[in-house]
């Protein structure tokens, strides 16, 4: 087995969210975009994309409108990266969130231990 160590440092958290969802959609084949992989880490960091302000914040720093985001929503539900919670207490009930196998608290330090195995061998 081969054994290869990288270190890249980044400047914030939405960066480093950004790095970590890219390489899933790699590892995993799923073909995210530039822009579904920001709303993916955008999510992540607010905890829901739900509310009206942090899609209207979304959509200023990514140049981007309200009909864009709800397509990638749409998208990202359909392949699990995104579910839909219940937040009774809240002014929005329903939640879109980053789903809880994936959604890391990114601002610490992240380590990932990809083994790739080649199975002809």
């Amino acid at each position: 087995m081969i054994i290869q160590k990288l270190k890249k440092n980044i400047a914030n958290e939405f960066l480093l969210a950004e790095k970590y969802y890219g390489i899933l959609s790699v590892i995993n084949s799923l073909g995210l975009t530039e822009r579904e992989i920001q709303l993916i880490a955008f999510t992540a960091i607010k905890g829901n994309i739900s509310n009206v302000n942090y899609r209207d914040e979304f959509c200023k720093k990514y140049n981007t409108t309200a009909p864009t985001i709800n397509n990638i929503v749409s998208k990202l539900k359909k392949i699990g990266v995104f579910v839909k919670t219940e937040d009774k207490d809240s002014s929005y009930p329903k939640k879109v969130r980053v789903n809880p196998s994936i959604n890391l608290d990114f601002n610490k330090g992240l380590m990932l231990a990809i083994t790739l195995k080649n199975e002809t061998n």
